[in-house]
This record gives C-alpha cells, structure tokens and sequence, in this order.
C-alpha cells in the first residue's frame, strides 16, 4: 500500500509515538501494521491483541510519557515527523522499510532537496579532510544538500564544506546530544543553517547498536553515497552496504594500498563503485535521476474487513509456521513458499510472534527465534 502523504492530526501524532516506542515493535514490525489497519491508532488498539495470539501479553508505551515527550520537543524547538507527512524526507519515504518517525531541528524543508552522502574515516588525513571539504563545497554548489553523520574526521569536513549550501546532520543519539562534544560549535552552526534529525528520543547518548541505524538514514536521505578513507569494516562500508540495499549509486576516492584506511573504499571500486576524484564524478552519475522521484515500496496488506477470515487461517497454520523456525534465520519468502499458505496468513502468525517479542528480524527479510 502505497503511503499518502499528508498532515496529520494531535491525537494521530500521539498514536504515532506510542506505536513506534512500544517494546518489540520495530520500522518492519511498524509498516506491517500500518499496511494492515491504514491507521496508526486503530493498528495501536490491535497490537495487545495481536501480541496476546502470538502467546505473550504486551504492553502500549504509556500515553502520558508520550504526551510529555511531545512537548518537551516542542519546548527544545524541535519537530517529529512521520512516514506519512508531507515534510518527511522523499527519499527515507521510499525506504522499506521507512523509518516510522523522526525528529528534525532547524531547516526542514531542507529534507526534500536531493543529496549526497559524504562518509569516511574519523582519524582521516589532511588530505583526505581537504578533498571531503572541497567535494560537499563543490556538490553545494550544484543544489545538492549533504548529509553526514557528524562525526570526527570526514563527516566533519563534509558538514564546514555545505554549511552555505545546505547540509544535514544524522545523529546517534538524541538531537540534544552533541556527539562528539568538540564538535558543539558545528553542530550550533548546523542547526542554524541546515539541518539535524535523529530516529532517538531526547537525552539518549548514542550506543553502538544506534550508529547502523543512523547510517542507514544517511545513505537513505541521499541519491548517492561518496565513501573517502574508510578501513574495512568500518561505518563508512556499512553505510554503503545500505545504499546498494536502497538502490542508491556508491561513489568511492581511491587511495595508496599502503593506507589501512584507504582498503575500505578500494574494496568498493573493485566491486564497482565509482571512482571519484572530484565533484564532477558523482555528478555525472546524478544528473540523469536529479528530480525525479524515489521509488517507494508497495506492502502486503489486509483490509480490515478481512483480518477475522486472515486470523482464523493464521491460527489453521500456526503449528506449521512454527516447526519451521529455528535459532537459523528463514527468509519470509521461503517460509511463505515452503508452507504453500496465503501470504497473509503467514504474515500475520509472524507479526504476532513478534509483537509477544518470540521470535525476531534480520537483514534480508529473515526471522528466527529469539
């Protein structure tokens, strides 16, 4: 189903919240239930339900918690965006799944210009730092905004290059957590002249397990990702690897074979990215898609005049969906087509295991047991 973006209303934004704060409910677990009840505060009713058929009860994130997170972004001059409003990010609109809410500071309408990514090395070389500087200066000028994670070294860079131009900082952590703190006077300078958004509640310090999900963001936010001066298994490589998932083009700047921190992106250009060594590069690659508009994803759904026929063949196939899960992960294609069942049967036994926090998701659109 196809997501119509528009505002939406107090009470909405309230279920909003609620929904994405619940235990167990991740942006998967989020846009099935969307895609299935079509609004946010009838799938918020049916999840303690759907939990209870998974066999765990479940408790909704407490509304006044809620309330008061709302208003405290409100007093910090910030704002949270759903996947279904207009001012939300295009391209993290497309992503399936999208994100289900994010909060913003500073120049929202900033998040609908097309953008490039600029990623690398915290501990990068002058030169490294130099060419990052120029590139976002350069892509600025040609009316792309650029994002990045705001982090030491590259990102850095990145963020002094666009700040006359445009440019948009994802973070970790909470939107009031400066991380690094040295780079306090950036992020003031951001906030002022770009913008700043993050999928974490105020006061959260970013923790290790945040930083995947924030990098998926950045590749997502953008039409291409440009990786300068990152070592193997870096960040930097995990936000590519987002960007080949997301259908965005992968831009890499070659360096000595001598440099550890140069293996990272050569890995890249031996796999096909492009070799980039100025502005120009990543250009010629974006011109032709400029402006035109991201690909959203369609979703499996079930009208809610269907759920009792769906629920009683959920529970008919119960037993079966089970036995085939194991502590490996199981693709939900090859689960649907081993079982010969109606997809949306099986997706509903799935979502309900889920939500009574059973079994849990992977990358590939894998489940397993918890």
């Amino acid at each position: 189903m196809k997501s119509q973006r528009r505002a939406s209303s107090n009470d909405e934004r309230l279920a909003w919240l609620r929904l994405a704060r619940t235990e167990n409910i991740g942006p998967t677990t989020f846009a099935n239930l969307l895609a299935r009840y079509g609004d946010v505060r009838a799938a918020l009713e049916a999840v303690p339900r759907l939990a209870s058929r998974g066999g765990k009860a479940l408790q909704l994130f407490d509304a006044g918690d809620a309330a008061r997170e709302l208003e405290a972004l409100t007093k910090f001059g910030a704002r949270m965006l759903t996947c279904r409003d207009a001012e939300f990010p295009r391209g993290l609109a497309a992503l399936d799944p999208p994100p289900p809410i994010i909060f913003a500071i500073g120049h929202v309408a900033l998040l609908q210009r097309d953008g490039v990514a600029i990623v690398g090395a915290r501990n990068a070389s002058a030169l490294g730092l130099k060419l990052a500087k120029r590139l976002a200066t350069d892509l600025g000028a040609a009316g792309l905004a650029i994002a990045s994670g705001l982090a030491r070294g590259i990102d850095s860079a990145a963020h002094e290059g666009a700040l006359a131009t445009g440019t948009i900082a994802v973070l970790a952590g909470g939107l009031d957590v400066v991380y690094p703190p040295e780079n306090q006077a950036l992020y003031d300078s951001i906030a002022k002249q770009g913008a700043i958004i993050s999928e974490m509640p105020l006061g959260m310090a970013p923790q290790a397990r945040h930083f995947p999900r924030r990098n998926r963001l950045i590749s997502g936010l953008s039409r291409g990702v440009v990786v300068i001066e990152a070592a193997e298994k870096s960040g930097s490589l995990i936000t590519a690897g987002y960007a080949l998932e997301q259908g965005r083009e992968v831009f890499a700047v070659p360096g000595s074979p001598l440099d550890p921190r140069a293996r990272g992106a050569n890995r890249l250009i031996r796999d096909g990215a492009t070799l980039t060594e100025s502005a120009e590069d990543v250009l010629h690659v974006l011109r032709p898609i400029i402006g035109h508009a991201f690909q959203e994803p369609s979703h499996i759904s079930t009208a809610p005049t269907e759920a009792a026929v769906v629920e009683a063949e959920a529970d008919r196939i119960r037993a079966s969906v089970e036995e085939k899960l194991g502590a490996a992960p199981v693709e939900v294609d090859e689960l649907v087509r081993q079982l010969g069942a109606p997809p949306a049967a099986v997706l509903t036994v799935l979502l309900e295991l889920e939500l009574a926090g059973r079994i849990e998701r992977q990358p590939g659109n894998r489940v397993a047991w918890r």
